[in-house]
């Protein structure tokens, strides 16, 4: 385990490193949940053309409630793990660029679990209506958890973690509500 946390470290210094000070308000907006809103509309969009109201209903539903249990269980995580996130880790003073700093414990990145949760919930219901949409959902994620370790907020390994509860938080609750869907379609 020792060695594992290590490497992360390791990673941290490296890809943290990669940024630089002329991007760095660039990648504190990407980190901004805010400022996806306009996307998350888009998304709302995709699945009201898609779905019928009822079946609509539902689906924001399951993501409400898919969302607040991927934040919550990360937040669980952080502090029955309390591991440091990388800019209040003594040992990497000095040899990270601190763009931003967040509470204490970083163990796991729930901005990466929520965004990977979006990714595995609306590509499981729309796949087959959007083609493209899970390759620029992957994308967006990816570019979301970096942005937690451009920043120093997270380490790699936060980043993975979150993202692998994400997908599987996504995709229960994207079979969840399809079943519920299902069922109420065939009540009508």
């Amino acid at each position: 385990m020792e060695e594992l946390i290590l490497e992360d470290k390791k990673a941290m210094i490296f890809l943290n490193n990669l940024g630089n000070s002329s991007f760095d308000q660039f990648w504190i907006l990407i980190s901004e949940k805010w400022f996806w809103i306009p996307l998350y509309v888009i998304f709302l969009y995709f699945l009201f053309k898609n779905f019928n109201k009822k079946s609509f209903f539902y689906i924001i539903l399951f993501v409400a409630l898919g969302i607040t249990v991927s934040d919550q269980i990360a937040n669980i995580f952080k502090f029955g793990f309390e591991r440091l996130r990388p800019c209040h880790d003594p040992s990497l003073k000095g040899l990270i660029r601190e763009v931003q700093c967040g509470g204490q414990f970083g163990f796991y990145s729930a901005h990466s679990s929520n965004a990977f949760f979006l990714t595995a919930y609306l590509t499981i219901l729309l796949r087959n209506k959007i083609k493209w949409l899970p390759y620029f959902l992957i994308i967006w994620a990816s570019t979301v958890a970096y942005s937690r370790v451009y920043l120093g907020m997270h380490f790699p390994g936060d980043i993975i973690v979150g993202a692998v509860m994400g997908i599987l938080l996504g995709s229960f609750f994207a079979i969840l509500a399809l079943k519920v869907v299902k069922k109420s379609e065939t009540k009508e």
